[in-house]
């Protein structure tokens, strides 16, 4: 190293996650996507999200969002434009039906959230969890 060189020992930047598309985060871990849930075929509701969205959105299964009372539980996360146009994380719980699925994949579809209305039924999925459970889910 040349004299009067400096090493650098800033950080560099954590990189803003700004995602282009928006991001379905599907829960499947401690009630979600399991038996518990009877009569639902949940590893069908993720194939059709996956398949339906995969042009479109990003679509990632987690092991728990924590928030089990509500299971099956989806969480729409804007894209970038979307959350530019003031578009927020959608929570939506006790998706397990088919119908909700293909709504959700329709309004992701559209755009999602800020940049499209969902469809007035996914109002009844609609749920605000705590503060702590969304910063932990929402990353």
């Amino acid at each position: 190293m040349a004299a009067g060189s400096r090493v650098s020992r800033r950080k560099p930047p954590v990189p803003v996650r700004d995602e282009p598309r928006c991001t379905v985060t599907v829960c499947r871990g401690c009630c979600c996507g399991t038996p518990k849930i009877l009569g639902v075929d949940s590893t069908a509701q993720l194939a059709t999200f996956k398949a339906e969205l995969a042009a479109v959105a990003r679509v990632r299964a987690v092991n728990c969002l924590d928030t089990c009372e509500q299971a099956n539980v989806i969480v729409v996360q804007p894209s970038s434009a979307g959350r530019a146009a003031g578009g927020r994380p959608v929570w939506l719980g006790l998706v397990n039906d088919p119908d909700a699925t293909a709504d959700i994949v329709r309004w992701v579809r559209s755009g999602g959230p800020g940049l499209a209305d969902p469809p007035a039924t996914l109002d009844l999925y609609e749920f605000a969890p705590s503060r702590r459970v969304r910063r932990g889910a929402e990353r």
